[in-house]
């Protein structure tokens, strides 16, 4: 039998998401896809584009300047790795979406510039891993105020757990993950996004309440061994 195909995989991704809304008491219309193409051809992405995703991300920044440059300008680019601040000129004016703001020294380049920066997650460090980024727990709320107060836009948060042998390992993180989102909806007064779940554990997520996943496996297979 030949590879399965990446509309395919794309499609039984979508199969799952659906069920695992369902089974949240959801529909699947409230959970983002953002397809994660790192290590991934700009023809392999297109595939995907021309199977209906539009939702995009990289997580380095000199193969999102590549790979935007080769895919329809109705893309929607979402970046989701560490940002270094002198990466900053080429991913801000290339998303829509930078989900992974960790850290106080990356408020003054984000901001700095004429046109207004694209809105923000703050990434949790939700494990409290010492080799993963993101803010402590305890931190969130008086990060996520100061960092509004300063000019960021945030619209939500986003975590990746710690690595668990089974999807389950994942849920007690992703229910804390809730937890905190919506005390920060409630003292906030706005729907904010939960960016949690990837290919071992986005159904899990979902089910705990994620409102955004990013898969990159299930929908594009295993990245080449040389990049």
């Amino acid at each position: 039998m030949g590879a399965v195909s990446v509309s395919a995989r794309l499609e039984e991704v979508r199969q799952r998401v659906a069920s695992a809304a369902a089974r949240s008491g959801r529909s699947m219309d409230e959970i983002e896809v953002v397809a994660v193409g790192k290590g991934h051809s700009v023809a392999i992405l297109r595939e995907a584009f021309e199977a209906g995703q539009s939702v995009f991300g990289e997580n380095r920044a000199q193969e999102l300047r590549h790979k935007v440059g080769g895919l329809p300008g109705s893309v929607i680019w979402h970046f989701v790795g560490p940002l270094q601040t002198n990466k900053v000129r080429i991913v801000r004016p290339r998303v829509s979406l930078l989900q992974s703001f960790d850290r106080d020294r990356l408020v003054r380049p984000w901001l700095k510039g004429q046109d207004e920066p694209p809105p923000v997650l703050l990434q949790v460090n939700i494990g409290q891993e010492s080799q993963k980024h993101g803010v402590p727990p305890a931190l969130v709320a008086e990060t996520f105020d100061r960092w509004e107060q300063g000019g960021v836009r945030l619209h939500g948060i986003m975590a990746i757990p710690p690595l668990g042998n089974d999807p389950e390992d994942a849920r007690p993180y992703f229910i804390r993950m809730r937890r905190i989102r919506d005390e920060l909806s409630e003292r906030s007064g706005r729907d904010l996004t939960l960016s949690m779940g990837m290919t071992d554990d986005f159904e899990v997520a979902i089910e705990e309440g994620s409102t955004m996943v990013r898969v990159g496996r299930a929908i594009f297979g295993r990245r080449p061994t040389v990049e």
